[in-house]
């Protein structure tokens, strides 16, 4: 764990910024989604027995499967249950607010020239969920629900199968709370045991089973996320997600503040050797005692050895000179995930920009957004909260525009400007399209 001054900062950002572009990688996934647009089922099938757990025959699952497990669920693990239930209603609510945002709208522009937009969702999301190391049923809620919120006519789940060919149970159960929570028809929902870049090219190009989806959204290993990079266009994404990060800026200097500092620190790093814990801190006696706390959990912590492997590659502590020292870097930073654990929090909100989602005051732990709260967790990370938001409501919707044209002054003034436009680009045809209708 490094302790740097915020001095140091530019020197230290620019070793850690450099991206190696993994040649190996893109060629693999090349080749998957080759063979899946050639043979569908059959090589789809083909690389589970390769890389999943089975190879199961039927790649569609009955949604009673998912019925059958949540009702499991909530008698062998009553408290998870209930836990999935109240972050379901959560992010129901949550997307609900989120789609209330997008609106249709007629707006006259000039006499005879009437503009407008409508929001359509798309007819089919595909929501991909891994089940690796950690199978993340969580992710499940934070995606369908907003799919299905958004009116999307119907959510194909893809996620990899277990040795009984099915997806994991828990994921399962998961799929059929959402449902519950948007209380949406079951027709709008399917099922497949299908996993890897293999499930995000049939998705994409569509197998004799699986359906061609408009969109793609969910988490995914390295393989997973080239996957959605190389079929963008064929297919819409939320986007092309890299290893977990946090960034937590915090001031004061009391053993609780560097505890809860130092907790969610490890919360982030504990997810991957990759994953990149940081924090800005107003002094360096906060620091140090950041960092020994830091320690005394790691002694505890089942998932030491993945926090240690990642705080050791890339986390770190820096001490910045003055608040617009810490502001400047967390821009440059664009974390994923941003807490501010500052006496003065509301005065610091105006200035920060780059963030995926932002954790105000010392309650409001990451975690929380990563499951229960109601905000999404599938959010830009590798900076690339400069230019996008997390996965929402919008990922699922169009924003369409219209043009309605009537007699009168507002059409006319449009429709010679459009000629002398035309005639400007030498666009003969566009122009003499604008004359036939104002000459």
């Amino acid at each position: 764990m490094k302790i740097i001054q915020g001095a140091e900062f530019d020197v230290y950002w620019k070793s850690q910024s450099v991206q190696k572009y993994d040649k190996k990688t893109e060629s693999t996934v090349k080749k998957i989604i080759a063979a899946v647009q050639k043979n569908g089922d059959k090589a789809v099938r083909r690389f589970a027995s390769k890389f999943d757990k089975s190879s199961p025959q039927q790649l569609e699952v009955p949604l009673s499967a998912a019925k059958n497990a949540a009702a499991e669920l909530r008698e062998t693990d009553p408290t998870l249950a209930a836990a999935l239930e109240l972050a379901a209603e959560h992010i129901m609510r949550f997307s609900i607010k989120q789609k209330e945002q997008f609106a249709d709208f007629e707006y006259e522009m000039e006499q005879g020239l009437d503009t407008g937009q409508r929001v359509i969702p798309v007819e089919r999301a595909g929501i991909y969920v891994p089940a690796g190391r950690f199978p993340l049923f969580s992710s499940v809620l934070m995606a369908m629900i907003p799919a299905l919120c958004a009116g999307v006519e119907q959510v194909i789940l893809a996620s990899p199968p277990e040795a009984d060919g099915l997806p994991n149970r828990k994921i399962l159960a998961a799929a059929a709370i959402a449902i519950e929570a948007a209380n949406k028809a079951e027709s709008k929902v399917r099922l497949f045991a299908i996993g890897g870049a293999q499930a995000i090219a049939a998705l994409a190009l569509g197998t004799e089973s699986v359906p061609r989806v408009d969109v793609i959204a969910g988490p995914g290993n390295k393989y997973v996320q080239e996957a959605k990079r190389l079929l963008y266009g064929k297919v819409g994404i939320d986007f092309v997600a890299g290893p977990t990060d946090v960034l937590i800026i915090a001031d004061g200097d009391t053993e609780q503040a560097a505890d809860f500092v130092a907790a969610d620190m490890l919360a982030q790093a504990e997810h991957d050797p990759d994953a990149r814990a940081r924090a800005l801190i107003s002094n360096r006696d906060l620091a140090e005692k950041i960092a020994a706390a830091i320690e005394k959990r790691l002694a505890s912590l089942p998932t030491a050895a993945t926090a240690r492997a990642s705080l050791n590659a890339g986390g770190v502590i820096i001490v910045y000179a003055s608040k617009e020292d810490a502001i400047r870097i967390a821009n440059i930073i664009a974390p994923e995930h941003l807490e501010l654990q500052t006496a003065d929090a509301q005065v610091w909100i105006p200035h920060l920009k780059n963030y995926g989602s932002l954790f105000v005051g010392s309650l409001s732990a990451e975690t929380l957004g990563d499951y229960s709260a109601g905000i999404n967790h599938t959010l830009p990370t590798s900076g690339s909260a400069r230019f996008t938001g997390g996965l929402s409501v919008r990922h699922f919707l169009k924003t369409v525009t219209t043009l309605r044209c009537a007699p009168g002054s507002g059409f006319d003034r449009a429709a010679q400007a459009a000629e002398v436009l035309a005639n400007a680009e030498g666009l003969a045809g566009h122009a003499q399209s604008a004359v036939s209708r104002h000459k």
